[in-house]
């Protein structure tokens, strides 16, 4: 990745921290030399995450909790404020797709766990954060959505429900703080090489059915949506809000 030496100084606080995209996104941002707070459900996940970073030289504070308590969502901007004394950048990665079943087959708890994680811990955290940020007058909200944000898939109807409705929230966040210094745009990635996708990459059927539609031919890397996330967070993309980078291999090309 090309340093742009923006984030020096700067605080980012990350959701889904733990493993896959999250944790590459805290590593990635966490080189640029921002100070990195790692939120996640699993104590072990997030704490092992936050002493690799330090161990490669970078400030990282870990908090176990979960998005979907907003309490939570205020106690960790509590500690970035006790630990860092402000923040500035917060990465909405947490999110969840337990099941790929037929919408007249999801259950009434299978539906509400993926909208609890993926919508509500969205609206929680950019809520806490919005407050520190817009007394600073300046912030960067990144939500990361998905390929299906925008296109449906067969199995999927919970998960791109809540991906279509986080872009519309991203751009709703936008237009009401755009005037008050704090950014939101959102990252779009497709199908990455990730714990949440290793079923579908288990499956040769489901495998070839994804990959056909992507035009690169493969699966994305976590690290390859760093540095959409960096640019975001950084004053490079200080004109940038409201917008949704997709970073699909292709797949919304088409």
């Amino acid at each position: 990745m090309t340093h742009l030496d923006e984030l020096a100084g700067k605080v980012a606080w990350v959701t889904g921290a733990g493993r896959g995209t999250g944790l590459a996104v805290a590593e990635g941002l966490a080189a640029e030399g921002a100070a990195v707070i790692l939120q996640a459900r699993s104590t072990g996940d997030v704490e092992e995450a936050a002493e690799k970073i330090r161990a490669n030289g970078g400030r990282a504070v870990a908090v176990a909790s979960s998005v979907t308590d907003p309490d939570a969502a205020e106690a960790v901007v509590s500690t970035a404020l006790e630990e860092f004394g402000r923040l500035d950048v917060l990465v909405n990665n947490a999110g969840i797709s337990p099941v790929m079943r037929r919408s007249e087959e999801l259950s009434d708890e299978e539906w509400s766990s993926v909208l609890r994680t993926n919508l509500d811990g969205v609206f929680y955290s950019s809520r806490a954060a919005s407050r520190v940020m817009l007394a600073q007058g300046a912030g960067s909200v990144i939500n990361i959505s998905s390929v299906h944000g925008s296109v449906g898939y067969p199995r999927l109807a919970a998960y791109s429900a809540t991906k279509g409705a986080v872009e519309v929230l991203t751009k709703t966040l936008a237009l009401e703080w755009a005037g008050r210094g704090v950014r939101v745009n959102a990252v779009a990635p497709g199908y990455l090489e990730t714990q949440m996708t290793a079923g579908i990459r288990s499956s040769a059927r489901h495998l070839e059915s994804v990959r056909s539609k992507i035009p690169m031919g493969r699966f994305g890397r976590p690290e390859e949506v760093v540095g959409a996330v960096v640019y975001l967070a950084s004053d490079a993309a200080a004109y940038v809000t409201g917008s949704i980078l997709a970073v699909d291999g292709g797949w919304t090309a088409q």
